[in-house]
């Protein structure tokens, strides 16, 4: 009789076979033992980061802004409107106030913490904001030489605008090298990227000195995750500002998507 009598041959062969019984098949590809997706569904909430700039007061904005009055109105875009006030701190503002949005304030506020942690001597600081009800405020710096567009070709929207003095080529090359450090700074150092995707003189800002800074950023292109902002297929900017390549990529999609649609009815 064998030492090893628990070892024999008997429970040898009934030793269980681990071999697979279902050759092209893995029981971890079998829905019994798949792990559920840890991938959300659904839309999720935003998480807001602490906002580096103070709320200005509604009953403020109206008294500086004069009730958002044509005298205080200093030039509209394509978010909304911009005015012109003294805040009580002192310090004057270009106060833009925004279109009405169906977008939800938290979404809001998420980008308006982002763009309120941009600091850099080429980009036009965000001074304070205000959202009451559905009314919403963004309060920056005041750009007291205007934009370059009015420098070169005469304030925008007004009927008869002169240009301004001919600039000299110092002053061209500082407006053309302040304007390319705020872009490096948006797209590159700022944690985390800006993309602008509309550059163009009415969005270069002059101050005193010839300093330049870049403007008006769409918050709406501002979303948390950069891989969804590099990857929108929405054109976004100005058109006759966009690299050629921009555009072509666009309506390639366009085409693709397009060839597919009529494929499928």
């Amino acid at each position: 009789m064998s030492c090893f009598g628990c070892c024999g041959d008997e429970d040898t062969q009934r030793a269980p076979d681990n071999r697979n019984q279902y050759p092209g098949s893995h029981p971890a590809r079998n829905d019994a033992y798949r792990t559920a997706d840890p991938t959300p569904k659904g839309p999720q909430p935003v998480k807001v980061q602490p906002i580096a700039v103070p709320t200005i007061p509604m009953d403020e904005i109206r008294e500086v802004t004069k009730g958002f009055g044509d005298e205080a109105l200093i030039g509209e875009g394509s978010f909304g409107r911009v005015y012109f006030g003294t805040l009580r701190n002192g310090r004057g503002a270009a106060i833009k106030k925004l279109d009405s949005s169906k977008q939800p304030d938290q979404e809001l506020l998420a980008q308006v913490s982002m763009v309120s942690r941009l600091k850099h001597e080429n980009v036009v600081e965000l001074l304070g904001y205000c959202l009451d009800g559905n009314t919403r405020v963004l309060a920056y710096e005041f750009a007291t030489m205007g934009s370059l567009h009015d420098m070169l070709h005469g304030r925008k929207g007004v009927k008869g605008a002169q240009p301004g003095p001919v600039l000299s080529w110092i002053q061209r090359v500082k407006i053309a090298v302040g304007a390319a450090k705020g872009l490096e700074y948006l797209h590159e150092k700022a944690q985390p990227h800006v993309i602008h995707r509309d550059i163009k003189s009415s969005n270069v800002l002059l101050f005193d000195d010839d300093v330049a800074k870049i403007a008006d950023f769409d918050l709406s292109n501002q979303a948390p995750d950069m891989a969804a902002r590099l990857h929108s297929t929405r054109v976004l900017g100005t058109f006759g500002y966009h690299a050629p390549e921009y555009v072509l990529v666009f309506f390639q999609l366009l085409i693709c998507s397009m060839k597919l649609w009529n494929h499928s009815t």
